[in-house]
C-alpha cells in the first residue's frame, strides 16, 4: 500500500507510504486513481512514512495533488513537503511561463542572426580554403608533406572504385538524351543532328556535371562522415595534441586525390556517354558507328572537350573542401554527424551547379 486514507473529523488525512519510485509507477498510479476522496473538507498530506521518492514519484505526487484540486478540495502538508516535489513544481512553472523578453525575436533580430551566421560560415570557409592553400604550397616545396600514399588511396577510393557507377549513369543518361532528341528531330527529318546533340551536351556539360554530382553524393558524404566520426572519437584532437597539422593529414590528401580522380572520371563519363548515344543511334535511327564517329568529328571544335574537362578540377576542389569542412564541424553527437553529412552533400551539389553556371557565363563571354 502506497496511500493510506484516514478520516479525521471533517478532514481527511492522506499518508504517503513506501517507496515512490519508477519501478512502482503502475501500482502507485492505480492507488491514486482509486483513492477515496471526500466530497468536501480539507486533505492533509503527510510524507512522514515515505521511504523513498525519485523524480518519477514526485510527478506522481503532483498527479495526486492535481486529482485533489480537480475535486475542488483544498490540501495542506503536515510537515515539510518532499524536496523533489519542489523541483517538479519549478519545472512545471517554467514550462508554462512565457519566454523572456530576450528570447522574443522580432523579424529584424531574426534577419540579423541569419546574417551573422552566414558571415561566420563564410569566414570559416575562407579560413579552411586558406589553410589548404598554405599547406599545399608548403607541400610543393617539401613533397614528403603531401602524403602521396594517402593521395593514392584517395584516388583509388574516389576514382577507380567509382568508375562502374559513373560509367553506367553516363551511358544511360546519354541514351535518354539521344532517344528524346531522336523523337523530336524525326518530325523534321533531322535525325542526324542527334549526333550533334549527344556529342556537344555530353562533352561540354553532362559528362562532367553528372560525374561531379555522383562524386558529391558518394565521396563527399564519405569525407564528411569519416572526419566527423574522428571528431566524435576525439581523434582529431589527438592529432593536434601530437603536433600534427590536421589540414595536412585529413584535408589535403582528399583534396588532391579528388582533383586527380574527377578529371579521369570525367573522361570515362564522356566516353561512355558517347557510346550510349552511338548505340541508341544505331538501334533507333540506323546510324552506323562509323557514320556517328565521322559526324562527331565534324561538329566538335578544338575546345568542346576541354570546355568540360577544365571544370572537373574546380568541381573537385569545391566538393572536397565543402565536405571536409562539414566533417570538421561535427560536435557532440551522432545526430550532428548525420545532419552535417547531409549538409555536405546538399551544399556540394548546389555549389557544383552554381560554379557550372558561372563557367557557362565565362565561356559565353570568352566565346569558348
Amino acid at each position: 500500500m502506497y496511500l493510506e486514507t484516514r478520516a479525521e473529523g471533517s478532514d481527511t488525512s492522506l499518508s504517503l507510504r513506501g517507496p515512490w519510485r519508477a519501478e512502482n509507477v503502475a501500482d502507485i498510479s492505480r492507488e491514486i486513481d482509486t483513492a477515496a476522496l471526500p466530497a468536501t473538507g480539507q486533505i492533509a498530506l503527510s510524507a512522514e512514512r515515505l521511504e523513498a521518492l525519485d523524480l518519477t514519484g514526485a510527478w506522481l505526487v503532483r498527479r495526486l495533488i492535481g486529482r485533489i484540486e480537480g475535486r475542488g478540495l483544498t490540501h495542506a502538508w503536515r510537515g515539510a513537503p518532499p524536496e523533489a516535489l519542489r523541483v517538479v513544481d519549478q519545472l512545471s512553472a517554467a514550462a508554462r511561463a512565457p519566454p523572456p523578453a530576450a528570447l522574443r525575436h522580432t523579424w529584424v533580430e531574426t534577419l540579423g542572426r541569419i546574417t551573422l551566421r552566414s558571415l561566420d560560415e563564410q569566414r570559416q570557409t575562407l579560413a579552411h580554403l586558406g589553410r589548404s592553400a598554405v599547406t599545399i604550397t608548403e607541400g610543393l616545396r617539401h613533397p614528403s608533406r603531401l602524403r602521396l600514399a594517402s593521395v593514392a588511396r584517395q584516388v583509388d577510393e574516389t576514382g577507380i572504385q567509382a568508375i562502374p557507377i559513373v560509367a553506367l549513369i553516363a551511358f544511360l543518361i546519354s541514351v535518354i538524351v539521344a532517344y528524346i532528341g531522336a523523337e523530336e528531330l524525326r518530325q523534321f527529318g533531322g535525325e542526324v543532328f542527334v549526333v550533334d546533340l549527344v556529342t556537344i551536351s555530353v562533352l561540354r556539360e553532362l559528362g562532367v556535371l553528372l560525374t561531379a554530382i555522383i562524386v558529391a553524393g558518394r565521396s563527399g558524404s564519405a569525407f564528411a562522415a569519416e572526419i566527423g566520426v574522428m571528431q566524435l572519437n576525439d581523434e582529431v584532437d589527438a592529432l593536434r595534441a601530437i603536433g600534427a597539422n590536421v589540414t595536412e593529414v585529413l584535408v589535403n590528401p582528399r583534396l588532391l586525390g579528388l582533383v586527380i580522380a574527377l578529371p579521369l572520371l570525367t573522361v570515362v563519363a564522356d566516353a561512355m556517354g558517347l557510346s550510349g548515344g552511338a548505340v541508341l543511334s544505331w538501334i533507333v535511327l540506323d546510324i552506323p558507328f562509323n557514320r556517328f564517329v565521322a559526324r562527331m568529328h565534324e561538329v566538335i571544335s578544338s575546345t568542346t572537350f576541354w570546355a568540360g574537362l577544365l571544370k572537373a578540377p574546380v568541381f573537385a576542389v569545391v566538393i572536397s573542401l565543402t565536405s571536409t569542412l562539414r566533417g570538421l564541424q561535427v560536435r557532440g553527437s551522432s545526430r550532428e554527424l548525420g545532419r552535417l553529412t547531409t549538409v555536405a552533400v546538399v551544399q556540394s551539389i548546389f555549389l557544383v551547379l552554381l560554379v557550372d553556371a558561372l563557367f557557362a557565363v565565362l565561356y559565353w563571354k570568352l566565346d569558348f
